[in-house]
């Protein structure tokens, strides 16, 4: 089972990758905690503080975990209620093309 140190190393990966074209801030809200990515800066900052953020995505960590290694379709999580967003879709529309990316 992942743990929010996982994830949030995952997404420091990601997003130190990847992460320069969002150009906003983003939480993700799993079960043990929060990943937040400050993308509005360079470098980017990624911290498990509990900050509001442009775009919210919760999930269980260890489908959190699981989607940003591509191992579940974030439609299918989401049609099925194991991934939820709030606020800026076309954000969480990014961060999806990110882990196309890896």
């Amino acid at each position: 089972m992942a743990t929010l140190q996982q994830l949030t190393e995952r997404v420091a990966d990601l997003s130190q990758r990847y992460g320069k074209e969002m150009g906003a801030t983003i939480k993700i809200v799993a079960t043990e905690g929060s990943v937040f990515i400050d993308a509005r800066q360079f470098p980017l900052v990624v911290s498990n503080e509990d900050k509001e953020a442009d775009c919210v995505i919760t999930a269980d960590t260890a489908t959190a975990y699981d989607l940003l290694h591509g191992k579940v379709n974030i439609m299918t999580a989401f049609m099925f209620g194991k991934v939820k967003v709030k606020g800026d879709m076309g954000i969480a529309t990014k961060m999806m093309g990110m882990i196309v990316k890896k």
